[in-house]
């Protein structure tokens, strides 16, 4: 049974959280202020520490430098309960080492899932280190150059007809209640098509999403739909494994189109070296809930078209996918989603950021990179 220790001055506040952590199965070792909770921390070495911020005797930030000051429980998890108006002082914290923050009030709901995803960042540590990761998929994120290329002239063709889902796969709408969608839109698409005729346009355009069809044909996406200039890929649990989620097999997608975008730039320079082109880039962005894939009808021939990805899911997307730029992010995520896959993905920054049309920002963090 997890050990939690929650560290927690407001007597209300404490027996709620406790309850809440026991009903999942969790036991709870309580104080009431930062000292006693630290002597808790060093006495039973727990799984997870939850902290207020502010308490008398010390503060949840102490707490935190004084774990990670102390080698014996410096890799504890720390999760910081907070309100919105100390934003500054969960800055510090995430620099000094916090693992993840809640805000106040919060749903029992949001802690549950904070508290999951710190017990399986250690669990998903542990799978990866015993695990032998397939050459494959390793080689497609490590040498996305030649071993991309090498997939798409040898088996893309025939196997997209084989194995893409189609309009005639079945009748009626398809929900997926838990999927990760994933957007990727190029940047600088009107500056460039600008200055560039029309068929060196088409050329480089063609490149990439060549790349980034083979890219998430390869991490087993199960939709794939473009809009705009961007591209919508749905990845659901159909092809998850015990160790590999539709998030992280997103995640792998996303890494692999920020690099394939980065060898449609190197070409470009090398192609074009004295023109003086705007850069080739992307942006793409993460979420994941529930999604449909609604299917259409086509009054005038009689024929089924493609599936239509709709929901919330969808829509939060493309709204964090345009607004992350602005915060030089090239890969963005929702908390929600990167709860999932905490431990295999390397994170930046952190930021709350405003979607035009919701009532509420979202809880997005960066993406760097794989743990591997």
């Amino acid at each position: 049974m997890p050990l939690i220790v929650l560290i927690e001055d407001d007597a209300a506040n404490r027996i709620l959280v406790a309850s809440v952590l026991k009903k999942e199965g969790h036991q709870v070792l309580s104080a009431d202020n930062g000292l006693d909770g630290l002597a808790l921390v060093r006495l039973h070495h727990p799984d997870l520490v939850i902290s207020d911020v502010q308490m008398p005797q010390m503060t949840g930030l102490e707490v935190l430098a004084a774990l990670r000051r102390d080698a014996v429980v410096s890799s504890t998890p720390v999760i910081l309960l907070t309100f919105l108006d100390e934003r500054a002082d969960m800055r510090m914290a995430m620099v000094a080492g916090a693992d993840d923050y809640i805000t106040k009030p919060f749903r029992p709901k949001e802690l549950v899932e904070a508290v999951d995803a710190q017990m399986n960042r250690r669990q998903m540590q542990r799978t990866l280190q015993r695990m032998e990761v397939d050459a494959a998929v390793e080689n497609a994120v490590a040498q996305q150059t030649d071993v991309l290329m090498g997939l798409y002239e040898r088996r893309l063709a025939n196997e997209l007809s084989e194995r893409w889902p189609t309009a005639v796969a079945g009748a009626g709408d398809e929900v997926l209640a838990n999927a990760t969608v994933l957007f990727v839109d190029i940047h600088n698409y009107a500056a460039l098509a600008e200055v560039m005729a029309s068929e060196e346009m088409g050329s480089m355009i063609k490149s990439f999403y060549i790349n980034a069809s083979d890219t998430v044909h390869l991490f087993g996406a199960q939709h794939m739909q473009f809009v705009g200039d961007g591209l919508m890929v749905i990845f659901s649990d159909g092809a998850d494994t015990h160790s590999v989620t539709h998030g992280l097999r997103a995640c792998r997608a996303a890494v692999g189109l920020v690099d394939a975008a980065r060898r449609v730039q190197n070409f470009m320079l090398g192609q074009y070296p004295n023109r003086s082109l705007p850069p080739f880039g992307v942006g793409v962005a993460l979420h994941t809930g529930t999604v449909s894939l609604v299917r259409l009808q086509d009054p005038l021939h009689g024929v089924g078209l493609p599936p239509l990805p709709v929901g919330d899911a969808v829509s939060a997307t493309l709204l964090l996918q345009k607004q992350a730029r602005t915060l030089g992010w090239k890969i963005a995520a929702s908390l929600t989603m990167l709860r999932g896959v905490t431990g295999a993905v390397k994170t930046g920054g952190r930021a709350l950021v405003a979607l035009p049309g919701r009532s509420a920002p979202m809880d997005a963090v960066e993406v760097l990179g794989l743990a591997l």
